[in-house]
C-alpha cells in the first residue's frame, strides 16, 4: 500500500505549520506581529497558492483572477446579510460560487492559450469590474461597497434567536474573529489550502498538469485531451481566490469593486514570480513580502527615517533621509520595483532559486569535506 505522505512532504507541511502558526512570534522584530497584517498574509497566501495551481502546474497566466477574488467577498458578505453571521457557511457559499464562475470564465477562456488566453482573462475581470461598479450596483451596491447593516434579515439567525446590539460582526460558533483569533482562524485555512496542494502537485492529476506546462502540443498529437484537466486546474485555482475573498470579507466584512481590478490580479502574479512560479512554498513568501512593503515601507516617513540615521553626522544623516525616503512610504513601490528586478535578473525562478542555490552550496561543502577526509591505504 503506498504511503499517504513520503517523508519530505511530511517534513515541508509540518515545518510550514509551524512557521505559519508562530508568526506572531518570530514577526513581532520586524513590526509586523499585529492581527491585521498577519491576517492580511494568510489571506494573500491562499490567494497566491490558488493562483499557483494554474500558472505554475499548467502555465496558463491569467490576469482575471481578481474577479474571483472579488465574487467569493461579494459571496460572503451576501451570506452574512441573507443568513448568517457565522463564518463558515459564508466561505462554502463563497467557494461554490466562485468555482461556478470560474467554471464558465475558464470553458470561454481556455479556447486559447499563450498571450490570447492572458488577454481574454483580463477582458473577463475587467468586465466584472465594471459591472459590479455600475450595471449591478442593486448587488454590489456600486463604488459605496456592500456592507453589512442592523436592519439586514439574516433568516438562520432570525430562527434560532440570535440577536446583535451594535455593528454586525462576523464569527465563528459565536467567537468573533478578530485580532489574533482572525489571525488563526485565517491560518488554518492557509495550512489547509497547502496540504490541497501538496496533494495535487504530488498526485497523477498535478503530473497531467505538469505535462500541460512541458509540451501541450505533443499531449494532444497522441490524442490526450487536455482541456478538462486545464480546466479542473482553473476551476480549483478560482475557488481558492474565492476562498481568500470570503476570507477577506470575513475580517473586514465589506465587499468592493475594487477588490476586482486588474491590478490586484497583477499582483497575484507578481506574488507568484517573486517567491518561485511551480514551487510549494515560493508564492506564499512572495505574498508575504510583497504586504510587508506595502504594510510596512508605507508606512514610513521622514521622521522616522531621521531617528534611524540619527547615529550619523548630521549632514550625511540628512542626506540619507532624503535618499531613503523615495523608497519608502508613497514610493513604496519603488522598493518592491528595484526588489522584483533584482529577483527576475539574478534569480529567474524566484526566491526559492536562492534557498536551493544556498542549500546546493552547503552539499558541495559537506561533499568536498568528506571526499578530502583521509583515507586508509592499502598494504603493497
Amino acid at each position: 500500500m503506498p504511503k499517504f505522505m513520503s517523508r519530505n512532504d511530511l517534513l515541508l507541511f509540518a515545518g510550514f505549520s509551524l512557521v505559519v502558526l508562530t508568526m506572531p512570534i518570530w514577526l513581532a522584530p520586524f513590526g509586523a506581529g499585529y492581527p491585521d497584517l498577519l491576517q492580511r498574509f494568510m489571506i494573500f497566501g491562499i490567494f497566491a497558492v490558488g493562483f499557483n495551481i494554474l500558472f505554475g502546474l499548467t502555465g496558463y497566466l491569467s490576469f482575471g483572477h481578481a474577479a474571483f477574488f472579488g465574487v467569493g467577498s461579494y459571496a460572503a458578505v451576501w451570506s452574512f446579510k441573507l443568513l448568517t453571521l457565522d463564518a463558515i457557511p459564508a466561505m462554502i457559499f463563497a467557494v461554490v460560487i466562485s468555482g461556478l464562475f470560474a467554471l464558465v470564465i475558464g470553458f470561454l477562456c481556455l479556447r486559447r492559450s499563450g498571450i490570447y488566453f492572458s488577454i481574454l482573462t483580463l477582458a473577463f475581470a475587467q468586465m466584472s469590474y465594471n459591472l459590479a461598479y455600475s450595471v449591478l450596483t442593486p448587488i454590489t451596491n456600486g463604488e459605496t461597497g456592500l456592507q453589512l447593516t442592523l436592519s439586514d434579515p439574516r433568516v438562520i439567525d432570525a430562527a434560532v434567536g440570535q440577536g446583535f446590539v451594535g455593528q454586525p460582526v462576523p464569527n465563528i460558533l459565536g467567537q468573533q474573529l478578530s485580532g489574533y483569533a482572525g489571525f488563526y482562524f485565517c491560518a488554518g485555512f492557509l495550512i489547509l489550502a497547502f496540504f490541497i496542494a501538496q496533494r495535487i502537485a504530488g498526485s497523477p492529476f498535478g503530473m497531467m498538469l505538469r505535462a500541460i506546462k512541458s509540451n501541450q502540443t505533443r499531449m494532444q498529437f497522441t490524442g490526450f485531451n487536455t482541456r478538462p484537466y486545464a480546466l479542473s486546474a482553473f476551476v480549483i485555482s478560482g475557488m481558492y481566490a474565492g476562498l481568500a475573498g470570503a476570507l477577506l470579507a470575513v475580517t473586514d466584512p465589506l465587499a468592493g469593486a475594487e477588490r476586482m481590478q486588474w491590478t490586484a490580479s497583477g499582483e497575484v502574479v507578481l506574488m507568484t514570480i517573486l517567491g518561485g512560479v511551480g514551487t510549494l512554498v515560493g508564492p506564499v513568501i512572495g505574498a508575504w513580502i510583497i504586504k510587508y512593503f506595502e504594510n510596512i515601507l508605507s508606512a514610513l516617513n521622514d521622521n522616522i527615517l531621521a531617528r534611524f540615521w540619527s547615529f550619523l553626522p548630521e549632514g550625511v544623516a540628512d542626506v540619507l533621509v532624503k535618499v531613503t525616503s523615495k523608497f519608502v512610504g508613497d514610493g513604496w513601490h519603488l522598493t518592491l520595483g528595484l526588489a522584483f528586478v533584482i529577483v527576475v535578473i539574478f534569480l529567474p525562478g524566484g526566491i526559492m532559486e536562492g534557498v536551493r542555490r544556498v542549500a546546493g552550496l552547503f552539499r558541495r561543502s559537506g561533499s568536498s569535506g568528506a571526499k578530502t577526509a583521509p583515507q586508509t591505504q592499502p598494504a603493497e
